[in-house]
């Protein structure tokens, strides 16, 4: 699962990321309110992990706007704040669980998998897909299908969620290939700039060289160059690149 971890304690964010990838899910960071709402708008994350009490917006507004925005994925929000009046305003504001801190992180860990069981709650962490090609995030294999040999619940075809498959050609990719292929096929035919682009793969607090991205895309060509699929990444000169 890629999980976003806003916390404005810098060590505790960082030692959550640490634990997270040591359970095999990728972890993102942020720490104030402004970048937190930015992130989290983006609506690309199967699970938040959010402070109430953040520097400049509150886990509160940030909890409610991206509600309002009708973004659905789960949040367990976490506080010291443990009356019954402030879980009562955390759930109301649209929380899927509530942590007060200090708290023991294999009961994190625990109400992660709780919401994970959940029917609902990770559907969109599936086989997504758009035109010929299909990308399972769970397993990172990218494949080529033929038209007719899945069910595509998107009636045009461009960025939807397939739930059966028979691949043609398939080709492992590697995690960082993986996020950068699925942030594409969650935005097809948008034109993403680089720095969204790094902020998704990379992480807020990721740092990068400027040319690695230029080197993932060209990996990401090749194999679906290797896959014959009709599907390109195409260079915006001067923004970033488009899936088309």
């Amino acid at each position: 699962m890629h999980i976003l971890v806003i916390e404005d304690d810098r060590e505790l964010c960082h030692a959550l990321q640490l634990q997270l990838a040591a359970r095999n899910h990728t972890a993102d960071c942020c720490h104030t309110g402004t970048e937190a709402l930015y992130y989290a708008g983006k609506d690309s994350y199967d699970l938040i992990l959010l402070d109430r009490m953040l520097p400049e917006i509150d886990g509160l507004s940030i909890l409610r706007s991206i509600r309002k925005n009708n973004i659905t994925v789960p949040v367990i929000l976490t506080t010291a704040l443990d009356a019954i009046s402030d879980r009562v305003d955390g759930l109301d504001a649209g929380a899927d669980d509530y942590l007060v801190k200090p708290y023991d992180t294999e009961e994190l860990f625990a109400r992660i998998r709780a919401l994970s069981r959940r029917p609902k709650a990770f559907q969109e962490e599936r086989l997504l897909s758009y035109k010929d090609i299909t990308l399972d995030p769970d397993t990172r294999m990218l494949s080529l299908t033929s038209p007719g040999s899945s069910s595509d619940t998107s009636p045009s075809g461009t960025g939807g969620l397939r739930d059966k498959m028979t691949p043609d050609l398939e080709v492992q990719l590697s995690r960082r290939e993986a996020l950068l292929m699925e942030f594409f096929l969650r935005n097809p035919e948008k034109t993403l700039n680089r720095e969204q682009i790094f902020a998704r793969v990379w992480g807020p607090d990721g740092t990068v060289e400027e040319g690695n991205l230029d080197t993932y895309i060209y990996f990401c060509r090749k194999h679906l160059k290797y896959l014959k699929s009709r599907v390109q990444i195409s260079t915006v000169h001067g923004t970033g690149y488009r899936m088309e």
